[in-house]
């Protein structure tokens, strides 16, 4: 009776749920006003309406690109909302073919088949849901209500034992969890306390030996329970303990005491790991990994596989995670299910990390998995989407290996190695043709997959003929201007080949090669000497001395150019070095002159030709400065503080100057040079607004929160305009580095730019750019946002697909957007899932375009002298992480780039003297004298 009463309970539970409709459900009752029926109605149908049309937006995404994660979540939300329960059922399914569920899917999805399932076939769909739930992830919550739900099927045949089965299931999946596990401990000495009830004689009869057999055996289940239970080390294990103490009717065995002392210590150790992922915060990967280092330290298979799968639930897609559980089971445990299971939700969890599906594809070979399901296993890694070209020839490589171990080299010809063959040229192809289309590079410049196949026919199948015929191709794909694949082709001909295409092979080398001629010289005339004859001899030497010959008067023209271009930039220092000399005698000489400018204006011309040493030299006029450039440090000759002392030409009482008078005023402050032994004091502050008013102060107050500041030198040009950039001096250097914190502040709407100060004729290497300019596969590149784009929006978008450490918006020099942001991640894992999701997303009707930051890399070059040849700028990296169309993108500010007019201008900022960019040297200016310069000036 007692046992019909927990299957009528379960049953009950189920119609319970089945009652319980969502809030707002069409089906559901309750009170409405009559006069608002038809507004609600109709409302009720236009909604139904717009998301009929979402729907069907949804399964559309869905048919173009599969793998679209949030688009699955969108649309099993509005099935299930809708009720449309045959659809709901079938994008279920779909989706977990695809990728592992959460616990919270899949709890949804069990409880919405629970309430439909009462049929006995029905159930056992259930039983099939549930085995599919608990492969995914360790998950206390899906095994617990498995159980409870078994319960419910205790009635029919063999039901208790397959209750008992899957509670020890459960046991041996979660029973160790120290914070969970003691729920399922619970159930399971519930369950088998019912039973005992059911058990139990009637009251004043007397139990017959059979009966009291039953019970002996039911009691012992409970107390074998207790036992188990009070040696593991889980949280509350104390109040387990009172309850043993208080059902059982015997003293509790000194061997469960000390096993419960020894769990209680055990406890001790992992309370403060288990406080550590309490009181953290999503995805709590430092702690775990903490807890496993502790686990592993200790040796427990069973605890460390449980700590590994808690932490894999919380961050299943870190590859790092699961390539050091799987490498774990691969080496310690070695059970197939086990390990095959593991590494299948590695690759259904991080699909775009080669490295995972390699490994399981090893797994799968170690442990004996059939051919065809290998094989199979790799399609899908090829339909992965990798995010490098490297990628897809490293999954080529180990399915070549693979096959290639399959094979008896032993017998001339075999089904085996017709198929070896066949995939190495696949391969190639496939490189060729698919990963070569998207990357705009086929990931194997060297062509190692042709090199190694080279190797398979020439040691094992002794068919030098292919081998040749592979080099043949190899070398015309660019790489017979490299000793070292001569070599390698020379090498394996001296094996398995004969002299005679050995000699063949290093006088072709010897024309070709162009990295290191002297070597392949030297290795043809070593196998000359020790097999060729006196006319082979002759022949290598005379080939490879005219080789070098050319090679040194190569080299010498080189050496010979390079001295003339030395020689030239050695000649244009100094003439930029004299004439800064008369620049500064012409200033000289314009301070000592006395009288008024404007009566010198009025005499006539020859008053102007008198003054003989007053002369005005073309190259000495000022150079023009564009607006707002300047981002770094001025050269030391030119560390000119023009404005003195006290900044704006203010007086020592500190009123200011009359703005009409400003210039005059500055003439007579004796100018500051700027002290380079106070550069680690000093920071460089430049991008600011032309029209600041009092700049001094503003920036006083502005760096005043990182320390004393001594002194601030704004720069101004002769008309007392403010130029855009200044010197702040602190007191302390530890002052100075906090104020670099500000770099990018906007003051006045312009992003204030904040470098060190340093002098780059000393220091030329010095770079001012902050940012990397390398792969950063845990970076995103973001393209096509709209201006309007603020960062919290774009933040709202990024962090339902990972943890967000920094997000940075790319501006112009006066702060306005670009439409480019780069979003930082916590792991690589996080940002290469975001890519597969955010690619092609559409925010405010932009579509953007997302990708691993890859930028080129670029030298920071100076702009060629004139006369001399422009200097290449580095390649491109080879590995691109989303191929080379998608990332050929300058990830420099228009500060650190080099500008195409005649002015060079350094990178902190200041003009440097240089002259008009032509083919030919320049000319020497024409000197006027004062009255030709007065006629010039009168014309105008």
């Amino acid at each position: 009776a007692e046992l019909h009463k927990m299957a009528a309970a379960g049953a009950e539970a189920a119609a319970e749920e089945e009652k319980r409709l969502p809030e707002g459900d069409p089906e559901s009752g309750g009170d409405s006003d009559d006069e608002g029926d038809s507004d609600s109605s109709g409302d009720g149908e236009d909604e139904e309406k717009e998301n009929e049309a979402e729907i069907q937006r949804l399964e559309e995404q869905l048919s173009i690109n599969a793998f679209d994660y949030n688009c699955h979540l969108d649309l099993i939300k509005l099935l299930r909302q809708e009720g449309e329960l045959v659809k709901l059922r079938r994008a279920r399914q779909k989706m977990s073919e695809l990728f592992p569920l959460t616990e919270e899917i899949w709890l949804d999805w069990l409880k919405d088949e629970i309430k439909m399932a009462s049929e006995i076939s029905e159930r056992e769909k259930v039983y099939e849901l549930f085995e599919r739930a608990v492969k995914d992830y360790i998950c206390p919550e899906i095994w617990l209500e498995y159980a409870q739900y078994s319960i419910g099927g205790i009635g029919q045949e063999g039901g208790i034992e397959k209750v008992r089965s899957i509670f020890e299931r459960a046991l041996t999946a979660v029973g160790l969890h120290v914070t969970k596990g003691t729920a399922l401990w619970e159930a399971y000495r519930e369950f088998e306390n019912a039973i005992l009830e059911t058990a139990q004689p009637a009251p004043g009869s007397i139990p017959s030996p059979e009966q009291q057999q039953v019970l002996c055996s039911q009691l012992e289940k409970i107390h074998a329970l207790f036992r188990r239970q009070l040696g593991i080390p889980l949280l509350d294990m104390e109040a387990s303990y009172a309850e043993y103490e208080e059902w059982s009717e015997e003293p509790i065995p000194e061997t469960t005491i000390k096993n419960y002392k020894k769990a209680l210590q055990q406890l001790e150790k992992c309370k403060p790991y288990e406080e550590a992922l309490l009181g953290a915060e999503t995805p709590k990967l430092a702690e775990y990994q903490a807890y496993i280092d502790f686990e592993m330290k200790a040796g427990d298979p069973a605890r460390i596989q449980l700590i590994y799968e808690r932490a894999l639930a919380e961050n299943c897609l870190v590859p790092d995670l699961w390539a050091r559980y799987n490498q774990y089971l691969d080496r310690q445990l070695k059970v197939k299910e086990l390990v095959l299971s593991a590494h299948d939700r590695a690759v259904r969890n991080c699909p775009w990390t080669v490295g995972l599906w390699i490994r399981y594809l090893l797994a799968m070979e170690r442990h004996r998995v059939e051919h065809s399901i290998i094989s199979e296993m790799f399609e899908k890694a090829l339909n992965a989407g990798f995010i490098q070209a490297t990628d897809y020839v490293e999954i080529w490589q180990a399915y070549l290996d693979y096959l290639r171990r399959r094979v008896d080299f032993t017998q001339d010809s075999s089904k085996e190695l017709e198929e070896l063959r066949s995939a190495f040229a696949r391969a190639v192809e496939y490189l060729k043709q698919e990963v070569e289309e998207r990357f705009s590079e086929s990931g194997d410049p060297s062509c190692t997959i042709m090199q190694n196949w080279a190797r398979v026919e020439a040691r094992l199948c002794n068919n030098m003929q292919k081998a040749r015929e592979l080099w043949d191709n190899i070398m015309t794909k660019g790489n017979a201007k490299y000793a070292n694949m001569w070599l390698e082709y020379y090498n394996l001909e001296r094996a398995h080949g004969d002299t005679q295409h050995c000699r063949k092979a290093l006088h072709r080398a010897v024309q070709c090669t162009s990295d290191y001629p002297e070597h392949v010289c030297e290795v043809l005339l070593t196998l000359e000497r020790i097999e060729g004859t006196l006319e082979d001899w002759d022949a290598a030497v005379q080939k490879t001395e005219n080789r070098l010959a050319r090679v040194n008067e190569q080299r010498a023209k080189a050496a010979e150019k390079e001295a003339a271009l030395a020689k030239q930039e050695e000649e244009r220092a100094e003439q930029r070095k004299q004439a800064r000399a008369e620049k500064k005698a012409s200033k000289k000489a314009k301070k000592t002159r006395t009288g008024d400018k404007r009566k010198a204006d009025e005499d006539d011309e020859g008053e102007w030709g008198q003054e003989e040493g007053f002369q005005f030299h073309q190259s000495e006029l000022p150079s023009k400065r564009h607006r707002g450039e300047g981002d770094g440090v001025l050269p030391e000759e030119d560390m000119e503080v023009e404005t003195g002392l006290f900044g704006r030409s203010e007086k020592p009482d500190g009123s200011a100057v009359p703005k009409e008078k400003a210039s005059t005023s500055r003439k007579d402050i004796p100018k500051v040079f700027h002290d380079s032994s106070k550069d680690k004091v000093t920071v460089f502050v430049s991008n600011l607004s032309y029209t600041m008013a009092e700049p001094e102060a503003k920036l006083r107050e502005l760096f005043g929160s990182c320390g004393e500041v001594v002194e601030i030198r704004a720069v101004f040009n002769n008309k007392g305009t403010f130029r855009g950039y200044c010197y702040v001096q602190f007191r302390e250097e530890e002052a100075a580095r906090q104020a670099l914190a500000l770099d990018r502040t906007a003051v006045e709407g312009r992003p204030m730019f904040v470098s060190p100060c340093v002098d780059k004729n000393k220091n030329p290497d010095f770079k001012v750019f902050k940012y990397s300019t390398t792969l950063e596969k845990h970076k995103l590149f973001i393209s096509g946002l709209p201006f309007s784009c603020t960062k919290e929006e774009l933040e709202e978008v990024c962090k339902a697909h990972g943890n967000v450490k920094d997000i940075r918006l790319v501006t112009n020099r006066a702060g306005k957007p670009k439409g480019l942001a780069y979003v930082e991640y916590e792991s690589e894992a996080q940002a290469s899932q975001a890519v597969l999701k955010m690619d092609g997303l559409t925010v405010k009707d932009h579509v953007i375009k997302v990708m691993i930051s890859n930028p080129p890399f670029r030298r920071l070059l100076k702009r060629p002298k004139p006369g001399l040849p422009s200097l290449p700028l580095e390649p491109r990296q080879i590995y691109g992480a989303r191929g080379k169309g998608r990332t050929q993108l300058s990830m420099m500010p228009r500060a650190l780039q080099r500008q195409s007019n005649p002015v060079a201008k350094a990178e902190n900022g200041m003009v440097q003297n240089s002259p008009a960019a032509s083919s030919d040297p320049p000319a020497e200016p024409k000197k006027m004298s004062n009255a030709d310069f007065a006629k010039m000036l009168l014309k105008k």
